[in-house]
């Protein structure tokens, strides 16, 4: 088993709430997960809601859970049962004790709505994405990596075209069965044809409209139909910054498939030289680094920015106190244009960083930085650290808060 970085941090969460919820993509190694922290804690016990057996189990689920209450119980694919969020909340207030539950869904916290409602206050939320480079380094190259996406499936492959043969079955099964077992009615053509039309816009602003007038539908489900792609993990969408400053911002959203592994294969490209050759190389490295830094960061908001005179940053961290900005380029010699020297200007971050693929990191400028998405995710880390001590140098929790990742 290839470590995880978020292990530490449930095992933590078990400890401080009764209900635990691993949220990510189907196949990004949930399961996985779970069933290596459980059989390291006494008293567990692992329920599959996709195995009839594990299912019929919770035919009665308040006798089986009761009957269980010194347990810690994992349920995987909870979406699958949502009526039973209520009872959870029920043996939760009946045990008074944290680390009941470990919930794995396939699905985000605003699409498992019971949850939220159910289970305020005694539930906590880890999104589990697939990989990390930071996770396989050292075992993978970052162009394998970028060709076969986090998928573990896929990543672990013994080829590429096993690992593109997998892609192709898990973009198949995740539009005719997954998508309908979430209770959405759509035709998987017709998502489909959406979501490889979303590969080749990947990293441009949304126009509900025009995707709309190319399906037949009208803007307003095209809306929906990216909400469901988004609320299942597979596209991220990256809201314009928003400011007051005085220059005309483009006010849509950018969009960007969260895997590269998906995105290739959507794009039917099925080795290095094809995506090398293709004009999604140069974003399909934007998604690479907003993935491989803004889940770190969770009480920082992520965005872009742009003005309609075409000065840009990609990738804007944000919060009431700090701003970063980062530009992506697949080039090992990355030359900035005027346009992000004069949105630096304009946004004035506390750091800005060109996110390229070079060996070592180097200044161009003051505050301004070249180097891996590892290098800034350090670099951001140890500042935010920093000015933590500054603003309350007596205060040891408040930094260890404001700088938990």
């Amino acid at each position: 088993m290839i470590g995880r970085i978020a292990t530490k941090d449930i095992v933590g969460r078990l400890k401080h709430f009764p209900a635990v919820a691993i949220l990510g993509p189907r196949q990004s190694g949930k399961s996985t997960l779970a069933k290596f922290i459980i059989t390291r804690i006494k008293n567990s016990l692992y329920l599959d809601m996709e195995n009839p057996g594990d299912l019929e189990k919770l035919r009665d689920p308040l006798l089986f859970l009761r009957s269980n209450k010194e347990k810690l119980i994992c349920i995987d694919e909870i979406q699958r049962v949502p009526q039973i969020f209520s009872i959870l909340r029920s043996i939760i207030d009946e045990n008074h004790r944290n680390g009941q539950f470990l919930l794995l869904g396939s699905a985000s916290p605003d699409l498992i709505k019971q949850s939220s409602e159910s289970l305020a206050g005694r539930i906590c939320y880890q999104e589990l994405t697939p990989f990390n480079y930071e996770e396989i380094k050292g075992k993978y190259s970052l162009d394998k990596y970028w060709l076969r996406g986090g998928f573990p499936r896929s990543l672990l492959a013994d080829s590429d075209k096993w690992s593109f043969d997998w892609l192709q079955s898990f973009i198949q099964t995740f539009l005719e069965r997954d998508i309908p077992q979430l209770g959405y009615r759509i035709p998987a053509d017709t998502m489909r044809r959406l979501w490889q039309m979303c590969a080749h816009i990947h990293g441009q602003t949304l126009n509900f409209s025009k995707l709309g007038e190319s399906l037949g539908v009208s803007s307003v489900t095209i809306r929906k139909y990216i909400d469901i792609l988004s609320s299942t993990y597979m596209i991220r969408l990256l809201q314009p910054f928003e400011t007051n400053l005085k220059k005309r911002l483009v006010k849509s959203p950018k969009i960007y498939i969260r895997d590269t592994g998906i995105l290739n294969s959507l794009l039917k490209l099925h080795d290095f030289n094809s995506l090398l050759g293709h004009p999604v190389f140069g974003v399909s490295w934007e998604s690479i680094v907003i993935e491989n830094i803004v889940p770190y960061f969770k009480d920082f908001k992520s965005a872009f920015y742009k003005t309609q005179d075409g000065a840009e940053i990609d990738i804007i961290l944000y919060n009431e106190n700090m701003k970063f900005a980062i530009e992506c380029k697949s080039s090992m010699a990355p030359n900035p244009t005027k346009g992000f020297w004069t949105s630096l200007h304009n946004i004035n971050p506390n750091r800005a960083y060109i996110a390229a693929p070079v060996e070592t990191p180097y200044l161009i400028g003051e505050n301004v930085s070249v180097g891996t998405f590892e290098f800034i995710k350090k670099d951001i880390m140890s500042f935010i650290k920093t000015k933590a001590k500054k603003i309350n140098p007596d205060n040891s929790n408040y930094i260890e808060n404001i700088s938990k990742l």
